[in-house]
């Protein structure tokens, strides 16, 4: 079984009009672990608010990127029938890995994220803790060492190790696969998937929810 926990750095928050300027990759395949980091030459400056952000400099991806199509290769490669996708607020990055294949692969893209499972640790935390719920706040739940956040790749590896923590706390991840959570008060962030369950998730609770009241049990 091959599972990829992943994160992307993007250069706004339109999935149709900004671009993926890094992607992180953390590899699964039978036990063996291989790690992906790559920044992407976008071939447009980035506004001063993302490098603030992040940190990604235009000179970082002109100089250390590497071409988006060569990035979207990459993705088609890893992304074989039944690889489990792994993301905290999974929804956001698939609407870039999607448009992103759609640029490069317009008659493949649409099989290549539907053939592969994906699941939302976003989702789970939201089950599992109080508000609030951004990566930063499941590494401080479950005592982990600090990273530096708004990198994909130490976003990645904070996220590998979450979902290890959340595994022994309560093995029910199988539960939320291809589900996705959103705030009733705001509804699901850009479009939707078909191969995706939506469902009506409480924005706050008290704590780990007993598993009848889960989720995917709703």
């Amino acid at each position: 079984m091959k599972t990829i926990y992943f994160d992307t750095e993007t250069s706004g928050l339109d999935c149709r009009n900004c671009k993926i300027i890094e992607l992180a990759m953390l590899i699964d395949e039978d036990g063996q672990m291989t790690e992906y980091d790559e920044f992407v030459d976008i071939g447009e400056p980035l506004h001063p608010r993302i490098t603030k952000i992040t940190g990604i400099t235009n000179a970082m991806l002109v100089n250390d990127g590497e071409k988006e199509e060569n990035v979207a290769w990459d993705l088609k490669d890893n992304m074989t029938p039944g690889t489990l996708m792994i993301a905290h607020n999974c929804q956001f990055d698939l609407l870039f890995v999607y448009h992103l294949l759609k640029r490069h692969f317009p008659d493949e893209a649409d099989e290549i994220v539907s053939n592969v499972d994906w699941l939302d640790t976003l989702s789970v935390l939201k089950d599992r803790k109080e508000y609030p719920h951004k990566l930063v706040d499941a590494v401080e739940h479950y005592h982990l060492e600090k990273v530096n956040f708004h990198r994909a790749i130490d976003d990645t590896k904070a996220l590998y190790l979450v979902t290890q923590e959340m595994i022994n706390e309560r093995d029910d991840l199988y539960l939320y696969i291809n589900k996705f959570g959103y705030n009733p008060k705001y509804g699901v962030s850009g479009p939707r998937f078909p191969f995706i369950k939506y469902r009506s998730q409480p924005y706050h609770n008290r704590g780990l929810l007993p598993p009848e009241d889960i989720l995917p049990k709703k």
